[in-house]
């Protein structure tokens, strides 16, 4: 099992953690890299979130080798094998303990920016102690993940749960000793390191842990209504394709993704797109039109009718399970798919375009009839131009957006951001529970 980042990561370990929901945890991350796996397991659960900082005590003339480790709150855990077998003093200890307690104080200062701990803040609001869910993006060793479950367990929780995405066995085994249980992903008895389980695995910064936590104390509404994002596997023209569907309770429409050339559902820009499409209440469905063999001879990504009728396949499967009105959001050869059909079924909501080519939906832009936006960066200058000839030749209601100074992949700063403003804003108006598509067609062309 591959992670495509640690939002990815995060999304599928929440679905495994989702049967303590009902115990009210208290989620937190180990810093840094362990925060947006964090965060995304506390959308899912509804839970408080934070860091729980912890610093491993080196011996002295070693200090790789951890005699204990301490935690906020005055927690300090010793091995009393080590300190004795290393003859280390009383002295020694205190020593190590200031020098390592001033970083562990500086650090939960940065990342928490005066907030109290989620787990003092739950016990004074409650009375009582708390399930603890300790959360890292992946287990090497073992050995800070172990040491952040001993603080926990010494600050008082009722239950420890360790969840990661990915491990080597040992490591697990030694930390179901620490924990009440281990929850781990994918199992790998061929480890080198966590990075190779990713796609992206850019190291995650200070300001990025504070900014985690600082969005899930400002809008804990959201984080409560977070989806938890299910692997299905979608049936469309007798083939099986891998999906990942979000659903939030009482969604007012469902948006199925058609992804471009040379891309799949772990794109990392499709999927900021629907992250934002879901906090507005939009369930997303992002899956591939192709198998991985097909995606292998390049032809295929521009076989638009294929790609067409995979989708209005996908479509129907989609339908058989759920109610709510459907829309679709299609990039590059993606978007070329989504109108041909949509022209095809005339009870599909909306279409978005983001630097699509709807041109390739040819003659068939005339039959659209679904509110179509076409998103398209303004330094993306061919693709611009075909997008304004095919603009002139639908007729159903649409719009031309431009995002100043994007290019192709919308990767200037702000330009995605952009990109799934327009989307939420396109969708939230056409999908309704109440939208009749027959009105929609009958719309005049706004240019």
């Amino acid at each position: 099992m591959r992670f495509t980042d640690r939002t990815d990561a995060g999304r599928r370990l929440a679905a495994a953690v989702q049967h303590l929901r009902d115990e009210e945890p208290v989620v937190l991350g180990l810093p840094r890299g362990g925060v947006p796996v964090a965060f995304e397991v506390a959308r899912a659960l509804g839970a408080p979130l934070d860091v729980i900082v912890v610093r491993k005590l080196g011996v002295p003339y070693q200090p790789e080798l951890a005699f204990g480790a301490i935690g906020e709150g005055g927690v300090r855990v010793l091995n009393d094998d080590v300190v004795r077998h290393c003859g280390i003093e009383p002295g020694r200890i205190a020593a190590v303990e200031r020098a390592e307690r001033q970083e562990l104080e500086r650090r939960a200062r940065r990342y928490r920016g005066g907030r109290p701990p989620a787990t003092e803040e739950a016990r004074t609001r409650t009375g009582e102690a708390r399930t603890v869910i300790v959360v890292d993006d992946g287990i090497a060793t073992g050995a800070t993940a172990a040491a952040a479950c001993q603080v926990v367990r010494a600050q008082g929780a009722a239950r420890v749960i360790l969840a990661v995405p990915v491990a080597p066995p040992d490591a697990v085994r030694r930390l179901s000793v620490v924990a009440d249980d281990v929850v781990c992903l994918s199992v790998q008895p061929l480890f080198g390191s966590v990075g190779e389980w990713y796609g992206d695995f850019t190291q995650t910064t200070d300001e990025e842990v504070a900014a985690c936590l600082a969005r899930a104390e400002a809008d804990p509404a959201r984080v409560r209504q977070a989806p938890v994002t299910t692997g299905v596997e979608v049936e469309a023209a007798g083939v099986r394709l891998a999906g990942d569907l979000a659903r939030p309770e009482g969604a007012a429409g469902l948006v199925m993704f058609a992804h471009g050339s040379g891309s799949s559902r772990h794109s990392p820009r499709n999927r900021a797109v629907a992250e934002v499409l879901q906090e507005a209440g939009l369930g997303t469905l992002l899956f591939d039109l192709l198998t991985p063999a097909e995606e292998a001879d390049r032809d295929n990504v521009f076989d638009i009718g294929t790609l067409a009728g995979r989708l209005a396949g996908a479509t129907r499967w989609l339908r058989d399970r759920e109610s709510a009105p459907i829309g679709y959001f299609g990039a590059s050869t993606g978007a070329a798919a989504a109108l041909r059909a949509a022209a095809d079924d005339p009870d599909i909501g909306a279409v978005v375009s983001r630097g699509g080519r709807p041109d390739l939906a040819g003659p068939r832009l005339d039959d659209v009839r679904a509110p179509t936006l076409l998103i398209v960066g303004g330094a993306d200058t061919t693709v611009l131009d075909l997008n304004r000839a095919a603009q002139a030749q639908l007729r159903c209601e649409n719009r031309l957006e431009i995002v100043p100074g994007a290019t192709h992949l919308f990767e200037e700063p702000g330009a995605l951001d952009r990109v799934a403003a327009l989307a939420r804003s396109w969708f939230t108006t056409h999908l309704t529970a109440g939208s009749d598509p027959s009105t929609s067609a009958r719309r005049e062309p706004h240019h």
